[in-house]
């Protein structure tokens, strides 16, 4: 019983990594709307951004974000997506789930994502401090 719950699990990981670069390679597009778009670069940010809404450390909780928050966003980005800009991605983002990415070059990005953060932190703090 455990064995299969187990492989349940790493199938439903596999598929949530390749909905991700799915995802990644339809907002890549110039024809994706505007809505959709938007809903799938936070759907990503938050995939891969190290800060989490519940942090990790949290027993239980911690995990219950990734693995509710996550489903959804996907969903809803999926499901915005019109499925011919689906269709036409998804041969690119298998190929791109079957290989091992590179980071290399990708510090900006990374740099990005931390100003973002440290930023909201920030405007968190000064909001607090107001009071």
């Amino acid at each position: 019983m455990f064995a299969n719950t187990l492989k349940t699990l790493k199938a439903w990981a596999r598929r949530l990594k390749a909905n991700l670069i799915l995802l990644w390679v339809c907002c890549r597009q110039p024809d994706i709307p505007w809505l959709p778009k938007t809903v799938a670069l936070v759907t990503v940010a938050y995939a891969l951004s190290p800060i989490d809404l519940i942090p990790d450390f949290i027993p239980l909780l911690g995990y219950l974000d990734d693995v509710i928050l996550l489903p959804l966003g996907i969903a809803l980005a999926m499901r915005s997506i019109p499925a011919p800009l689906l269709a036409r991605c998804r041969p690119q983002a298998e190929t791109m789930a079957g290989q091992r990415l590179s980071l290399k070059g990708r510090w900006i990005m990374a740099a990005l994502f931390v100003l973002i953060w440290l930023a909201l932190a920030w405007a968190v703090a000064e909001a607090v401090w107001r009071r």
